[in-house]
């Protein structure tokens, strides 16, 4: 055990020696100067995390898009579903006009049995005013009428959640579309507010990943000659080999404790880490060397077990010699039965 601890150790130095290293930032919850540049770490492990890098929108990241401020710019002409502020001073004491009123699927607003529906679609609001005020003549003898925009029916349409598509872009509907990939929230905000102000006056938005499903890391477990299975898990920042394993739901019947991560180079540029795991100190000794932080894309490979593999091969050379012998075996029996009872009666 000892001389096994001692060449995990220095091929764990050999790795992290290579140059093909993962420099990130490590944790700490008490810098003593945030100013100050950061140690790196050439290979994050248990006691040794890391904070992810800055996180970049892909495919098919869902997210989360709110409308701050979102006023269309002037003059605003009434659309469906818009939500306007109606006031009207004169109106009967018992029967105000002083509410938010929708603009129904007909283009009218509803301002009550006694006052009847008045069309506002396609009107600017002084040009709702007017008409209002045309419409309540008829009732009041003197009506002042206010109307403003409260919420425009295309800020419904940027609220909401948004996935990411194929191609990089979140669709804001009547919009467009904005191409988000690779980005940060912070610049994927400023290029859908860049969007807005083809429309809208000075937007605002908020903006938030709802469902990372871009990073991911993989399991794959060879099979001991039945196949290879592969899962694949995302990545929350905190994933080590353990928690890997205590996902797939341990280590299975046909895998041995042999295992390692595959890590792929940076852009492809440099060479790939293969980071050997000591399974047996992980679980039983708390050794926290070898349980590495996953990062994006990692493979963490589990070796089958060999005698597994073996017995299955075995078997699978036999089964069809097997197969040939119980059928000859059944020809056969079958065979005596008819010479020494004569041929069954099928009627």
């Amino acid at each position: 055990m000892i001389r096994r601890g001692i060449h995990l150790l220095l091929l764990t130095a050999l790795a992290a020696s290579t140059g093909c290293t993962a420099y990130m930032a490590p944790r700490d919850t008490h810098p003593a100067d945030p100013h100050e540049p950061p140690i790196t770490s050439p290979v994050p492990r248990e006691l040794e995390m890391v904070t992810m890098p800055r996180y970049v929108i892909e495919p098919p990241d869902i997210l989360l898009i709110e409308g701050v401020k979102l006023v269309p710019k002037s003059p605003h002409r009434i659309e469906t579903f818009d939500v306007l502020l109606v006031r009207v001073a004169g109106a009967f004491p018992e029967q105000p006009i002083d509410n938010a009123y929708s603009v129904d699927a007909d283009g009218t607003v509803n301002l009550g049995p006694t006052y009847g529906r008045v069309k506002v679609v396609n009107l600017t609001i002084e040009e709702a005013e007017d008409e209002a005020r045309k419409q309540l003549s008829k009732i009041l003898s003197d009506a002042d009428v206010s109307i403003s925009l409260i919420s425009s029916s295309g800020a419904q349409m940027i609220t909401g959640q948004h996935l990411v598509a194929m191609d990089g872009r979140v669709n804001l509907g009547t919009y467009g579309s904005v191409y988000v990939a690779g980005m940060t929230l912070e610049q994927a905000q400023a290029a859908i507010e860049e969007k807005l102000t083809e429309k809208l006056e000075d937007p605002e938005i908020f903006i938030d990943v709802l469902a990372y499903n871009s990073k991911v890391y993989y399991v794959i477990t060879q099979g001991a000659g039945l196949g290879d299975n592969v899962v694949k898990f995302p990545i929350t920042g905190n994933d080590k080999v353990l928690d890997a394993v205590a996902n797939l739901g341990g280590v299975s019947q046909v895998s041995s404790t042999k295992m390692w991560i595959a890590r792929p180079a940076p852009n492809g540029v440099g060479c790939e880490q293969i980071l050997p795991v000591d399974w047996d100190m992980i679980a039983q000794g708390a050794v926290t060397a070898t349980n590495y932080q996953l990062m994006p894309n990692d493979r963490l490979y589990i070796a089958e077990d060999k005698m597994t593999r073996v017995t299955n091969l075995v078997g699978k050379i036999l089964n069809p010699f097997e197969r040939i012998v119980g059928f000859v075996s059944l020809s056969t029996s079958m065979a005596n039965r008819i010479v020494r009872f004569g041929q069954p009666n099928t009627f």
